[in-house]
This record gives structure tokens, C-alpha cells and sequence, in this order.
């Protein structure tokens, strides 16, 4: 039988790669990366939010709209309408994104143009996003990455896959679990080491698998 074609694995970063974006990143394109990263918010979703949806108390933000291409409109389903909680990090990026800004109505663009007018997205992917990962080191990425990023580091943790469903905004949770069980090469090695300490106790421990691994390049998953 010929060979079955395979879907190209989707990219998504490890934690260090991550750090070493965000600290390669100019604003706006770092807090946006952050914010992507943290909440798994698609770019439309980041692109048309507003100061009035941040609950800088509550630490938490509204998804009730999206944009494209300079046009707005309703998140496509009911699941992508939700309430995301932010971690105090990414307030605080926040936060300080606000006072930088022009314009901080609440009806406001939380990112926006000099005149107020939404982001493109292909163009701050361009100039943005893809000359920090040239800076960092990293392959090329899109913004759908920084989206697989958020599912795969919260499988790797061990988030239920019903939190994660919550937090993507994905109606079917077959969707969500296409997206959350990337594996990413730290976690098989992690899982590996766990089952050969079962099996082989008397065996001894390589230094590098305590969490204390040396920097090594990989290959951009």
C-alpha cells in the first residue's frame, strides 16, 4: 500500500526559546508575543482588543471581538467568546503598555496605530515577530505558533484538557486535543528518564536530566 501522506506536525517553541524571543522583541511586538504566549489568544482576537476589556483588579480580559485585515467583527463562536485570566506578568506588560500609549479610552485599541486604527497583522508578523526570531536565534515562526506554544506548555504541566479547551475558545474538544498533545522533546525526555528510574533504579543519573541541562543547539521543532 503506498504510504499514507501526514499532516506537517505544527511548530510550537520550548520554554527557552520563549525567554529568548520576548527578550529579542520591541514593543509593541514583545508584549503582544507575551500576551499570545500566555493566554493562547489568536492574533485577531489580540488585535481587536480594547482597554475597556482588561480588568487590570481582576486580572483578566474579555475576547468579544476580532479583526482582519483592518475589519472587525464577532468571535466566530460562542467558545471563542470567553473570559481569560492574565497572569501577573503579562499585567504588568500590560499596564505598562497603557501608559505608553496614545490613546487610553476605554473604547480605545489596546494595540493600535499612530492613528488609532487597528494593527495589521502580516506586517507586524513581518517586521516585527520575524526579525526577533532572527535576533533570538530562531527560525521563522507565525502567530498561530505563539497559539500551539500556549497548548503545548499547558499539556506539559499537566492543565486538564477541559481547562485548556476553556482557554483556547475551542467549541469541540477534539480540536483542543489536536493542538494539546504536541510533545514537545523535553517532555519525552522528561518521561523517558522517569521510566527508565522505574525500571532501572540502580542505574546512574546522567547530570544533564536533573532540569540542569547544558545549552545546547536543536533543531526548531
Amino acid at each position: 500500500m503506498p504510504e499514507r501522506s501526514l499532516k506537517r506536525p505544527h511548530q510550537f517553541l520550548g520554554l527557552d526559546e520563549v525567554k529568548r524571543l520576548i527578550n529579542a522583541c520591541n514593543e509593541p511586538t514583545r508584549t503582544i508575543v507575551l500576551l499570545a504566549t500566555m493566554t493562547g489568544l489568536r492574533i485577531g482576537e489580540i488585535l481587536a482588543l480594547r482597554w475597556k476589556r482588561i480588568n487590570f483588579i481582576g486580572e483578566t480580559l474579555v475576547v468579544a471581538e476580532t479583526c482582519f485585515m483592518g475589519h472587525f467583527g464577532t468571535p466566530k463562536t460562542r467558545a471563542s467568546r470567553r473570559e481569560v485570566p492574565l497572569s501577573p506578568a503579562v499585567v504588568e506588560a500590560l499596564k505598562a503598555h497603557y501608559f505608553r500609549s496614545a490613546s487610553r479610552s476605554p473604547e480605545g485599541l489596546v494595540f493600535a496605530t499612530r492613528n488609532g486604527g487597528p494593527l495589521v497583522s502580516n506586517n507586524l508578523r513581518k517586521r516585527g515577530l520575524q526579525s526577533a526570531c532572527a535576533r533570538a536565534g530562531l527560525a521563522r515562526i507565525t502567530w498561530h505558533t505563539l497559539r500551539h506554544t500556549h497548548g503545548t506548555l499547558l499539556h506539559v504541566q499537566g492543565t486538564p484538557l477541559k481547562v485548556a479547551q476553556a482557554q483556547l475558545g475551542h467549541s469541540h474538544m477534539a480540536t483542543t486535543l489536536e493542538v494539546y498533545t504536541h510533545a514537545s522533546v523535553i517532555a519525552q525526555r522528561e518521561a523517558v528518564n522517569l521510566l527508565g528510574e522505574q525500571l532501572f533504579p540502580s542505574v546512574p543519573k546522567n547530570a544533564d536530566a536533573s532540569g540542569k541541562r547544558e545549552e545546547v543547539s536543536s533543531p526548531t521543532h
